[in-house]
């Protein structure tokens, strides 16, 4: 089975999602780090909508960016466009396989989609 993570390695949470993945046997983990290669709007919609979730579900709100763009009365297409350009706004980790798309909070919510 393929699993590819949007990671930060500087988030614990999506260290632990990592070392989740890599532990289980049979699994090749294809590593985004989506700070230096940011998703497009059209790949987060995606993501979102096989995840069963919202933009701003996936939004990290706690972000000072998210503050100062004004996001909490944003639209999802204006939140996807924030995100598309600003990818420190995206709530990690995301991790997709061919079962579906989880977010890893917490990070044992990837075992779902193994």
């Amino acid at each position: 089975m393929k699993a590819t993570i949007w990671h930060n390695p500087r988030c614990s949470k999506s260290r632990e999602a990592l070392k989740l993945l890599e532990e289980r046997g049979g699994v090749e983990v294809d590593i985004v780090r989506y700070l230096e290669t940011p998703p497009s709007r059209e790949t987060l919609a995606k993501l979102y909508k096989r995840a069963g979730m919202t933009a701003r579900e996936g939004l990290r709100s706690v972000e000072a960016k998210a503050k100062e763009l004004g996001l909490a009365q944003a639209s999802e297409g204006e939140i996807l466009d924030a995100m598309a350009e600003h990818p420190i706004l995206i709530e990690r980790p995301l991790v997709e396989t061919e079962k579906g798309v989880v977010l890893g909070r917490p990070p044992e919510k990837v075992l779902e989609i193994l």
